[in-house]
């Protein structure tokens, strides 16, 4: 009987590449739900969402994100507040802002909150994904590079 052999198990053949993992915090129930269509059609997952800076901090913790898109205005604590205290807890995850504020908010406020970016909502969420984009190439380059 002449016997066939069976090629060796790829390991890696039922592994799908790894999505990028996005926390979406927002305390508009409809711009979050935008905010996931767009990021996910992109290509990323939505693994988790918030409705005000509280609820971002422990979302966090527990899910680990590779970046978090955070609004500036929210209840019980803003974006701003919650990307101080992100940026101090989990300072590799980058923090995307979005506001209606952009043109007051400037610069230096977002740079002393450890957010990578600001993004005006007005802008769209083309910009938006393009935006996490770039930021997670980055942060990808970063991490096999270290200094």
């Amino acid at each position: 009987m002449e016997q066939h052999q069976q090629p060796a198990p790829n390991p890696h053949a039922n592994q799908s590449i790894r999505r990028p993992r996005i926390l979406v915090i927002d305390d508009g129930d409809s711009v979050r739900d935008v905010i996931r269509i767009f990021l996910e059609h992109a290509g990323f997952e939505v693994c988790g969402e918030a409705a005000d800076g509280v609820q971002a901090i422990e979302q966090a913790k527990k899910l680990k994100p590779d970046l978090i898109v955070l609004d500036l205005a929210m209840p019980r604590m803003n974006g701003a507040e919650a990307a101080s205290v992100l940026s101090t807890t989990m300072p590799s995850v980058p923090i995307v802002l979005l506001t209606l504020y952009k043109n007051v908010l400037g610069s230096a406020l977002a740079s002393a909150v450890g957010v990578k970016a600001i993004i005006d909502k007005t802008d769209g969420m083309d910009k938006v994904v393009a935006c996490v984009r770039s930021l997670l190439d980055e942060s990808a380059v970063e991490r096999s590079h270290p200094h």
